[in-house]
C-alpha cells in the first residue's frame, strides 16, 4: 500500500525547503504536496471532477498548516476543513512561527490537533518533524470517514 500524502500549506520558500529536507532526513517517505496559499490548499482538498462529482485528489494523511499565508489565512483554511464532513477528521497540525496566545487558542477552538512553533534551528526542526512523522503517520490510528 502506497503511503498517503502530506499536505504542507506554506508560502515561505525557505520553510518549504527546510520541511522537505527534514522529512527526507527523518526517512518519512510520504509524498509532500505543497500549497502556497489558503486557496490552493482548499482547491487541493475539495477539487471535484465535473463529470463524476468525485474528489480529484486523495485526501492527505496529515496537513501541516501555517497560519500566516496569503489569500486565506490558516485559521480560515482550518475552519473550512473542519466544516466539511470529508475532511473534518483529518489530522491538522499548525506549524507556524506565531506564539500569539490568540492564534493558539483559536487554532484549538477550530479543531487543530496540535500546535507547533517552528524551531529556528535546523536540528530542532528535524527532531520536531521526526516526532510528527512518527506519531501522526505511524503510531496514530486515523479516524474512519464519517458515515453518511
Amino acid at each position: 500500500m502506497k503511503p498517503k500524502n502530506i499536505l504542507l500549506v506554506e508560502d515561505n520558500i525557505s520553510d518549504i525547503g527546510l520541511t522537505k529536507r527534514a522529512l527526507q532526513k527523518s526517512h518519512i517517505v510520504n509524498q509532500l504536496v505543497v500549497a502556497e496559499d489558503g486557496l490552493d490548499a482548499l482547491e487541493y482538498l475539495f477539487k471535484t471532477d465535473p463529470q463524476t462529482g468525485q474528489t480529484v485528489n486523495e485526501l492527505p494523511a496529515l496537513i501541516l498548516l501555517d497560519l500566516k499565508i496569503p489569500k486565506l489565512d490558516g485559521l480560515q483554511v482550518l475552519r473550512r476543513i473542519r466544516a466539511d464532513e470529508r475532511t473534518s477528521r483529518l489530522p491538522v497540525v499548525i506549524l507556524t512561527t506565531s506564539s500569539e496566545e490568540d492564534d493558539i487558542a483559536q487554532s484549538y477552538d477550530l479543531g487543530a490537533n496540535s500546535y507547533i512553533r517552528k524551531p529556528v534551528d535546523f536540528k530542532q526542526f528535524v527532531t520536531a518533524v521526526q516526532h510528527l512523522g512518527l506519531y501522526w503517520l505511524v503510531m496514530n490510528e486515523p479516524a474512519p470517514p464519517k458515515k453518511r
